[in-house]
Parts: C-alpha cells; sequence; structure tokens
C-alpha cells in the first residue's frame, strides 16, 4: 500500500523587493526585455523571478497578475 504524504498548507511566501518591482513593471505593460532593461536583469532571470511569482501567489500567468495588481491598488486607494 503507498503512503500518500499529506500536503501541508504554509502560510503564502510574500514577493520580494525584486519580484514586486517585476510585477509593477507587468502591471505597467512592460514586456519581459524592457522589465531587465529597466531593472539591469537578463531577459531570463526576469522569467524566473515570474515563475517564482505566478507559484507564490498561484496564477496562471501575466495577465492575471496585472488585472491582480489593479484591482488591489484600486481596492486600497478606495478605502
Amino acid at each position: 500500500m503507498r503512503k500518500i504524504a499529506k500536503r501541508r498548507h504554509r502560510a503564502p511566501e510574500p514577493l520580494t523587493i525584486r519580484e514586486r518591482q517585476i510585477t509593477r513593471a507587468v502591471s505597467e505593460g512592460a514586456t519581459n526585455r524592457e522589465i531587465g532593461r529597466r531593472l539591469r536583469l537578463a531577459e531570463g532571470t526576469v522569467k524566473v523571478h515570474l515563475h517564482h511569482i505566478y507559484r507564490k501567489l498561484g496564477i496562471p500567468n501575466r495577465t492575471t497578475l496585472a488585472v491582480l495588481v489593479h484591482t488591489k491598488t484600486k481596492t486600497l486607494h478606495a478605502a
């Protein structure tokens, strides 16, 4: 009989400063290349950061990330 590992629910990991910078740039419509130039990163490094951001937030892609940022920003400013 196989033992099934129980998934432990962990608290979501906070985004790093660099991940927040990339998130902001994505929400402004910047491409990975533009983000790399702006932050002095290789385009591949930007992709790795985006992968970590998606995993941490439990979202599938940059469109969802941009919508999430704009929704949260509007909510925060309305309060």
